[in-house]
């Protein structure tokens, strides 16, 4: 876990002041809102991982000059997809497990940060697995925050919490939202002046059904989960080789992250004269001597006796090499030239389009 102040809470100015879990999204700004209406002071708290991105929260956060700390929890967020104590939602989202770690995270924080108690923008039932009644009561349970924990959208319809029964939060002004419609939101959102919130879909890759097969695949191939791995495979088109990865940028913006993403260890290619994928290979065991030769010679550290493969003669290189063209506007030509830009740029090969063609 890494925390970083994104806009710092400085010393605390209010007689109460709330850790509220800000996803960015209508709920937690209403849950703020309608908190710092009682005099509340409101400082922000938003998760980062290799699954979900804080964009939101940070943009949501200096609209309403609210206060931001970001915690980095790809570690923990891995070991929790792993061991889920409460199982999975659809695909591979522990909501569960994960909404309890989260405020779990927060408790420990409160101290840190002088807040009195954590809030959320949950709604009773607006989500039939991870917001009913009992999911509710399993997130206090595994984050140890009992009494902690309000939810003040769907307050009056859960057990007072510690804020309330000391009057530093007026129960009576909060709310009992529950289930699905989003009439009552919309018409908050109308009374606080908030526009252009997000509509309410799950930020979280780990909800999508693509992206969940994807690591299923990558955790059997790889026998478990490094975060490196998880990035680069959230863009382009990935290939899961015996002895490595490939992953083909199909559009600029892929490729620019496949090139931020990418490993010192990594090889990078690209077309030789035309626009196209950037692609990434990313050999299983670095540690092989073949593979360190390979790299070496890629550097143009060593140089290549007759006898030695050139780059593009191991067989996941030229695949590589083949898949580049093949997600290119060069697929229909007669030929087309590959060149290495990294580790070190210069190496290229031509290929011929009987080469490319069985990828179709």
């Amino acid at each position: 876990m890494n925390i970083k102040e994104i806009r710092p809470p400085g010393p605390k100015k209010a007689r109460t002041r709330t850790l509220l879990l800000l996803s960015g999204g209508l709920d937690s700004l209403l849950a703020g809102k309608l908190l710092e209406e009682q005099g509340v002071e409101i400082v922000g708290l938003t998760f980062e991982s290799v699954f979900f991105e804080p964009a939101r929260a940070i943009v949501a956060a200096e609209k309403l000059n609210w206060p931001l700390i970001l915690v980095e929890i790809t570690e923990e967020e891995i070991e929790l997809i792993e061991h889920p104590r409460y199982g999975y939602g659809r695909n591979l989202n522990p909501c569960i497990d994960c909404h309890g770690q989260m405020v779990r995270l927060a408790t420990g924080l409160l101290p840190r940060y002088q807040a009195d108690f954590i809030s959320t923008g949950e709604v009773l039932g607006e989500r039939p697995k991870s917001q009913n009644r009992q999911s509710l009561g399993l997130v206090e349970k595994l984050s140890a925050a009992k009494g902690l924990l309000l939810r003040p959208l769907s307050a009056l319809l859960l057990p007072p919490t510690r804020a309330e029964e000391l009057g530093l939060v007026n129960r009576e002004k909060l709310l009992d939202l529950a289930g699905r419609s989003r009439q009552r939101q919309i018409e908050l959102a109308e009374h606080y002046s908030l526009t252009d919130y997000p509509t309410p879909s799950g930020g979280c890759l780990l909800t999508d059904p693509g992206f969940s097969q994807k690591l299923r695949q990558l955790r059997e191939w790889r026998g478990g989960w490094l975060p490196e791995d998880i990035e680069i495979i959230k863009h382009g088109r990935g290939f899961l080789e015996t002895d490595g990865l490939i992953v083909v940028g199909r559009q600029q913006e892929e490729n620019e992250r496949i090139e931020k993403k990418a490993l010192a260890s990594d090889l990078l290619l690209a077309l030789a004269d035309l626009k196209g994928p950037l692609t990434a290979i990313r050999f299983k065991d670095k540690n092989q001597p073949a593979w360190s030769q390979l790299l070496a010679s890629a550097a143009g550290q060593t140089a290549l006796s007759d006898d030695q493969l050139d780059i593009f003669d191991h067989p996941l290189v030229k695949k590589a090499a083949l898949l580049t063209i093949r997600y290119s506007h060069s697929r229909s030509a007669g030929e087309a030239t590959v060149i290495l830009l990294s580790p070190a740029r210069g190496q290229s090969r031509k290929f011929k389009k009987e080469e490319w063609q069985p990828y179709f």
